[in-house]
This record gives C-alpha cells, sequence and structure tokens, in this order.
C-alpha cells in the first residue's frame, strides 16, 4: 500500500503525499523531538522535511525506501533547526525549570529516571544525540544509522560510545533526585 502511494506521489498526486505525510508525521516529530529537545523545532523539523520530501519525490528511485528516505530528510531538517536554534540562542535567554521543583511535583521513580535521561541526552551535542536516538529509540541497527546520516558505520560506533560515555560521566558526576530516592542513600 505504502510503495503504491509513493509512486502515486511521484506522479504528482497530492492527495497520495498528504495520506504518507499523515501516516509518517507521529513517527517523525518523535524522533525530531527526541533529537532537538524542543516540541516547536521538532514541529519545525518535521515541516521541513515533508515540504523537502514534497519537493524532491521523484528522487526516490525505489518506493520501498519510502522510510528510510523519509528519516535521512528529517535528520537533515534537525540539523537545519539546530544550526538556526544555536544562532539564536546566542542572543536569547532561554530558561528552564529548576530541577528541584520539578522533582518536588513528580514523585515516580521512573518518570524521574526518564527525565533525568532527556537532560543528559539533551546535553550532548547534535550528532551523538542523533546516533542514540536513531539507535535506541528508534531501534534502528547502526548500519541503518549510518545509511541514514551518510557516514561511515565506524564513525556512527564512536559517536554512539563517546555519547554513552559522556553521559554517564555526567550521571555519576550529578547525582540528583535518583540517589536521593534510593533508600540507601535516605538513611
Amino acid at each position: 500500500m505504502q510503495q503504491e502511494l509513493v509512486e502515486r506521489a511521484r506522479s504528482g498526486d497530492h492527495e497520495a503525499f498528504a495520506q504518507l505525510a499523515k501516516a509518517s508525521f507521529p513517527r517523525l516529530y518523535r524522533t525530531a523531538n527526541l533529537i532537538l529537545r524542543d516540541s516547536e523545532s521538532a514541529k519545525d523539523a518535521v515541516q521541513d522535511a515533508l515540504m523537502q520530501a514534497w519537493r524532491h519525490i521523484r528522487a526516490i528511485r525505489d518506493p520501498g525506501s519510502w522510510d528510510a528516505w523519509l528519516h535521512r530528510t528529517t535528520v537533515r531538517a534537525c540539523y537545519k533547526v539546530a544550526s538556526r536554534e544555536k544562532r539564536r540562542n546566542l542572543v536569547e535567554l532561554h530558561l528552564t525549570p529548576d530541577p528541584d521543583t520539578v522533582r518536588a511535583l513528580d514523585t515516580s521513580a521512573d518518570v524521574a529516571e526518564r527525565d533525568r535521561i532527556g537532560r543528559e541526552l539533551g546535553r550532548l551535542d547534535i550528532d551523538q544525540r542523533t546516533v542514540i536516538v536513531l539507535h535506541y529509540y528508534l531501534d534502528l541497527p547502526l548500519v541503518d544509522v549510518a545509511e541514514i546520516l551518510e557516514i561511515p558505520a565506524g564513525t556512527v560506533k564512536s559517536r554512539l560510545h563517546r555519547g554513552l560515555e559522556a553521559m554517564r560521566a555526567s550521571m555519576r558526576a550529578r547525582p540528583d533526585a535518583l540517589g536521593r530516592l534510593d533508600p540507601e542513600h535516605s538513611a
């Protein structure tokens, strides 16, 4: 069904492309949001990716590669949005909620763990964060991650290794609410 829609979209069928975009949007948004760590930026990236996909739909030689092609387009859009945000952040002041206040409102250990991992993920550079998101959150094999990012598999492995090491080191250096919730630490 998807391949048929891709074929129709390649021949200029707007409705077929709209169906493809609608089906792909949730997955693309989750990916972009994990990479960019900001919902508005993620929406911008997905919108940019879908616009690029429509403009260049004829570039798809194999309709079966729609998902990989769209992921690659979305990752590129994330990099562009991150670049724009980086320039904007040089002049704007971004405030984040006080982690202690957030922890006081939520006592669930797994929500706190997810939040902590999310914060640590947000501290990584976009290259490392993208590899971790594609591999662990989307459950893509490293070979597919390399194909999507159009980089060698060795580079993917080193970014993954360095990103995970940076997260581990940061988590060891910053004991936070999780350590305080541990019964052994509360005595």
